[in-house]
């Protein structure tokens, strides 16, 4: 396919949209939600470029691309919205010049918005231990979905692993007797995080009283498990996560915001940067350093509040 073929329309456009989902896949290691938000982004930007009169890929120039993304400031999406949909096209442009579709890339001066460094989401340790003993209690009843929402929970705070992360491992992935759990992060990259005592009772308590009554003869092999016998899905731990937190009588907090709680927890313990990077899987260490300004905050706070020179 030369650049005069790629029309934005059609069977066309269907093509070029999966050859890039499949080098993403395939290529770049990327997950399926990061093709997901990369793929829709890409085609609204052809949509766009369509609409305005650019009928096929090399004619989609600077302009349009500034266009675009001018309409979503005026439609007030987020700063990180718009600088995602600038970083997905500029990767499909790149690919599309290196695979010979066009001749230039016209993303190459396509400015990036700034993503406001906000502070991450953190509760403090009381509110979280609130949190997971509420989901404790609640699994007195033996509700296998009850235990396996404390085992989320546990395992969510003590090892600061994302959400797709748990949902993708599987039984064979835990070490109870280690307190280890293998998952695999972004990229595809393994890593061996350990998890603490109270973690170890909650999976223990799933899989020997909640998983059996939830496995099916064709179940995955999936550490946690749906109602149904599937895969756990992301969803129903977000919503684990937010039913916790209501439960507990808390302020609402993410799962993200647990992964941010664990870090944060342990640079206030005294961990060096250097391992909580490699616990929670970041590939820049000015990723992890963004929970130092959290710490200092709260230290700033207590300095305040107790020191007689404050």
């Amino acid at each position: 396919m030369n650049m005069t073929e790629v029309t934005l329309t059609g069977a066309s456009r269907a093509r070029l949209l999966g050859d890039f989902s499949a080098y993403l896949s395939a290529q770049r290691g990327c997950s399926e939600h990061t093709v997901r938000a990369y793929l829709g982004d890409v085609e609204q930007m052809l949509a766009y470029a369509s609409r305005h009169g650019r009928d096929s890929l090399g004619a989609v120039d600077l302009g349009v691309l500034r266009a675009w993304l001018a309409s979503m400031a005026q439609a007030r999406r987020s700063r990180s919205t718009i600088a995602r949909r600038s970083a997905a096209v500029r990767t499909f442009f790149a690919w599309a010049v290196h695979h010979g579709l066009i001749e230039q890339d016209p993303s190459l001066r396509l400015a990036t918005a700034r993503v406001s460094q906000l502070l991450p989401t953190v509760l403090q340790l009381g509110p979280v231990a609130r949190m997971i003993d509420a989901a404790r209690d609640r699994a007195q009843d033996d509700e296998p979905a009850h235990l396996r929402d404390w085992a989320a929970l546990e395992l969510l705070y003590a090892t600061g692993v994302r959400v797709g992360e748990l949902c993708g491992a599987d039984v064979d992935d835990i070490d109870l007797d280690e307190r280890l759990i293998r998952v695999v992060g972004k990229g595809d990259k393994e890593r061996v995080v350990p998890f603490g005592r109270p973690a170890r009772i909650a999976v223990s308590a799933w899989l020997q009283r909640g998983r059996p009554l939830l496995a099916r003869p064709d179940s995955p092999p999936a550490l946690l498990l749906g109602r149904r016998g599937g895969r756990v899905d992301q969803r129903q731990v977000r919503a684990t996560v937010h039913d916790a937190a209501a439960l507990a009588g808390v302020e609402d907090v993410a799962p993200h915001g647990m992964r941010h709680t664990a870090a944060t927890h342990l640079l206030d313990g005294g961990s060096d940067l250097r391992s909580v990077q490699e616990l929670l899987g970041h590939a820049s260490l000015a990723t992890t350093q963004r929970y130092t300004h959290v710490s200092a905050e709260r230290l700033r706070s207590a300095f305040e509040l107790a020191h007689p020179r404050a």
